[in-house]
């Protein structure tokens, strides 16, 4: 599998079906990680990762330039994958995108490439569920607790987007 790391661009150029690895990083473990290697061998697409290796937190300008990638990177998405992890905070900007995403993808009619999991122990566990269930049973019912169903999920849905199978999916 393929991996596009922030703030590279070359996503603009690919032709393959795009997945977003969305979900907290600051105070967050680095969770991107086990997905990208539980899902090394795949050819289902690209990830576009967030998470930097070395964010320039002193760069007044570094914000802003993150933040518009993942826009961007978002928009261009056809996956949208959201974990919700344990970790010290409670993601309040994870809690807008997924809520954000999943309006626009409930709009298109694409709710099947929307792929979430939640960590036990992620203190707006509830939140994330109840709001799922409202806009859709089906996408609370396959919500996953674990990165390795997680992984499994996002290579599913990327696998249905490329081969025009979603329909069939879940």
């Amino acid at each position: 599998m393929k991996v596009i790391t922030a703030p590279d661009y070359s996503f603009k150029n690919e032709v393959g079906t795009l997945a977003f690895l969305a979900g907290g990083i600051t105070n967050c473990p680095e969770w991107q990680d086990e997905v990208i290697e539980i899902l090394k061998d795949s050819d289902a697409g690209v990830l576009l990762n967030p998470r930097r290796k070395n964010f320039p937190i002193h760069d007044p300008n570094a914000a802003r330039e993150q933040i518009t990638w993942e826009f961007d990177a978002l928009g261009d998405a056809q996956i949208f994958s959201m974990w919700f992890s344990a970790g010290e905070s409670d993601q309040p900007i994870c809690m807008y995108e997924y809520g954000r995403n999943v309006a626009i993808h409930q709009q298109q009619g694409d709710l099947k490439c929307v792929v979430v999991g939640v960590e036990p122990g992620y203190r707006r566990e509830a939140d994330v569920r109840i709001q799922s269930e409202l806009v859709s049973p089906v996408l609370a019912a396959r919500i996953t607790d674990n990165l390795e169903d997680h992984a499994e999920n996002i290579r599913l849905a990327m696998e249905a987007f490329r081969d025009n199978t979603l329909e069939s999916l879940w």
